[in-house]
């Protein structure tokens, strides 16, 4: 990377993060004038400043020269998991088999006629659903909302919840839950 590129990659570093130049200058003890001029690549830190600065954005001076990730991003079914629960009729596969440290987490539940999903307790965040096949039964705090295919939920889970599957038929839906949660 040239010297010419570590003003650039910083501002988009900082903008993916959703900072103004100011938060970023308050997180890292710098004045805003300072970051706007490393972002223009006129002026340039020092290793020390450099390593707060990439600290405030959540990365290192490792990953910040290492150039683009190779993190996977594309997942055929032989890397995803899954979960059958014979007892409860479900079955579970995480699409996203690493997404414990994202900021969502996308699963596909299978509910077998009968079959129910454990009830989930209330949490932060907010979940949504689209119904790929079948009947199934939204329970939220008590109250059933049954669903057709091709319906959708989302809701911010305040009260217990879970899918269940009255219907003679299996149903599939897709669930996403932010921050993970499955």
């Amino acid at each position: 990377m040239g010297t010419q590129d570590i003003g650039r990659k910083l501002k988009q570093l900082r903008i993916q993060r959703n900072l103004t130049q100011e938060e970023m200058a308050d997180r890292c003890e710098l004045s805003k004038g300072f970051i706007s001029q490393v972002e223009r690549n006129l002026a340039s830190p020092s290793i020390a400043t450099l390593t707060d600065m990439l600290e405030a954005l959540g990365t290192t001076l490792e990953e910040f020269f290492s150039g683009p990730s190779q993190e996977q991003f594309i997942f055929t079914e032989n890397d995803m998991f899954e979960k059958v629960d014979e007892e409860r009729g479900v079955k579970v596969v995480w699409l996203v088999p690493v997404a414990q440290k994202n900021r969502m987490e996308p699963i596909l539940i299978t509910l077998s006629p009968g079959g129910r999903t454990e009830e989930m307790a209330p949490h932060e965040g907010e979940e949504f659903g689209y119904v790929l096949q079948g009947s199934p039964q939204l329970v939220l705090g008590g109250q059933t909302h049954r669903l057709k295919p091709g319906a959708s939920f989302s809701i911010h889970p305040g009260q217990p919840h879970y899918l269940q599957n009255r219907a003679k038929t299996q149903a599939r839906v897709l669930w996403i839950s932010t921050p993970p949660s499955f």
